[in-house]
């Protein structure tokens, strides 16, 4: 028997609609077509509500709440793109682009990448405040895959994906606030971890340029964050749907495959 599941009415942008209880306020909108920015949001995983880009009003409360960790309630008004929300996702961005080393002239991202595509959404043509050009080394000691901390946003999708759906928990979040990292293997090298699996998942799942194939250049890195959702639908109802084809290297494109 399917899963019934009961309606709450509630109202996004003067839009009155059938919510599901249990659900967040960002999954109700996206069955809607009410689109709401998010970056750490993924289908298919836990969620984090840590990049506060998906932050809505919700009458009655002084504070935004984050859209993918605030579930529905019954009568709930919710605003999604004010002008204080806008300013707000504005600041995080260009804060985002300040802390790391954002460059996207020569990611291999570029045109591919969430970060970029927020930014552009938000009307965000500047940073004003000054960059703090961290010293990051990249970790290219992995056969397959490339790990730049300086395009990295601390999103944990990677971490979530390795953990939540292929169970191997290579990644994880080492220190805390501006100095939160991401490490592998306890702070091993990628190359050298006993437990990654190669399936890449976590390069699929990245947002920016910060997980990428070996030997891709700029523009050539394309995620396929739709996988996980997938992956887990056919997982829940037992069902087996056509390979997905992972996004490629360069030289596996050429026949290469090293």
């Amino acid at each position: 028997m399917p899963e019934v599941r009961r309606s709450i009415a509630i109202t996004i942008d003067d839009t009155e609609i059938d919510a599901y209880e249990g659900e967040s306020i960002l999954q109700a909108a996206r069955r809607f077509g009410i689109k709401i920015p998010s970056m750490c949001y993924l289908e298919g995983l836990s969620v984090w509500g840590a990049c506060r880009i998906c932050v809505v009003e919700v009458a009655g409360q002084h504070q935004p709440r984050p859209a993918c960790a605030t579930l529905v309630v019954e009568d709930m008004e919710v605003r999604t793109n004010t002008a204080r929300l806008q300013s707000h996702r504005r600041t995080i961005l260009e804060l985002l682009f300040a802390e790391g080393n954002h460059v996207c002239a020569v990611c291999v991202s570029n045109g591919n990448c969430e970060l970029q595509d927020r930014a552009v959404e938000a009307g965000m043509d500047h940073v004003r405040f000054d960059y703090r050009n961290p010293l990051r080394p990249v970790d290219a000691t992995h056969p397959k895959y490339v790990f730049d901390p300086n395009r990295c946003i601390v999103c944990t999708r990677c971490v979530r994906v390795c953990d939540e759906i292929e169970g191997a928990h290579v990644w994880d979040v080492a220190s805390r606030g501006h100095q939160a990292h991401l490490v592998t293997e306890l702070g091993q090298p990628w190359g050298r971890s006993s437990s990654c699996t190669w399936c890449g998942k976590c390069v699929a799942s990245c947002p920016t340029g910060a997980l990428f194939y070996q030997g891709s250049a700029v523009g050539e890195s394309v995620h396929a964050p739709d996988l996980v959702a997938r992956l887990v639908a056919a997982r829940r109802d037992h069902e087996w749907f056509p390979p997905v084809e992972s996004p490629t290297s360069p030289n596996e494109q050429n026949g290469d495959d090293r």
